[in-house]
């Protein structure tokens, strides 16, 4: 190889790399306001009939066994207070959000949950809770089934920055999947951000987020920028005051790409 053609390699190689990664920053639409109801909600698709739980991987972490909440704690630390029957937990309003006992940071998460049958309320007062991994990138748990409102609080958001792609949920009661594909925030020693959050998530087995750039933690009204913090973190499941279910949660840790 000429030592001109290997630095036109060189360059070739380069320029593929930073190109790909300009892309792969892409971050949340600023054409819309968070919570924009104007915005165009995804379009609706049929993700078919649910199965039975999705079975853990052996290398998994289970979170819930369908017994009990050994693994959880509020956010004081205290004993998780939710409801356990039946091979499900469901959310006792004003108990507080839970949280691991154990932290995480790259991982898979598989998490099964079902809005309540009754329905009761409308927009984001129907069916809320949310899936926050590291407590603070949430993907937005919400019946979304016939149920309007803001794009970016629909059932599979990355709320307040990624609408779904398309609306595949189902009827109230029925349950539903979630498998997410989660990457931390790396830091430098400085502790300023040297790569942000990636998100990849299936509901219902549907893609509805194709690795995502977050722009920093999800948060209701405004988009906050990074702020260091530790490598793993706590999931947390919220309390919304919704009676929302939840069942066979495993989590896969992933090892760190260089």
């Amino acid at each position: 190889m000429s030592k001109r053609f290997a630095l036109l390699s060189v360059f070739v190689f380069a320029s593929l790399v930073f190109v790909g990664w300009g892309l792969s920053q892409s971050g949340p639409s600023t054409q819309w306001g968070i919570h924009d109801m104007n915005r165009p909600l995804p379009p609706v698709v049929d993700p078919g009939p649910a199965g039975p739980p999705a079975p853990a991987p052996s290398d998994a972490v289970v979170l819930f066994d369908g017994k009990d909440l050994s693994k959880w704690a509020d956010s004081k630390g205290n004993p998780a207070r939710w409801k356990v029957e039946n091979g499900y937990f469901e959310v006792v309003a004003r108990t507080g959000s839970l949280l691991t006992k154990q932290g995480f940071g790259d991982c898979q998460l598989h998490v099964e949950w079902a809005a309540p049958a009754e329905v009761k309320g409308e927009s984001q007062e129907r069916g809320n809770s949310g899936v926050y991994i590291m407590g603070l990138y949430e993907v937005q748990v919400l019946d979304s089934y016939n149920n309007r409102t803001y794009a970016d609080g629909s059932a599979a958001a990355i709320y307040g920055q990624y609408p779904p792609l398309v609306n595949a949920s189902r009827k109230p009661g029925e349950w539903q999947t979630y498998d997410i594909v989660f990457h931390r925030p790396v830091f430098g020693q400085d502790k300023n951000l040297v790569s942000p959050v990636r998100m990849t998530v299936f509901h219902n087995g549907v893609l509805v987020q194709d690795n995502v750039v977050l722009s920093g933690p999800t948060e209701n009204k405004k988009r906050p920028s990074y702020a260091y913090h530790p490598d793993a973190l706590p999931i947390s499941l919220q309390d919304h005051g919704n009676p929302v279910r939840y069942r066979n949660i495993w989590i896969r840790e992933l090892k760190e790409a260089k």
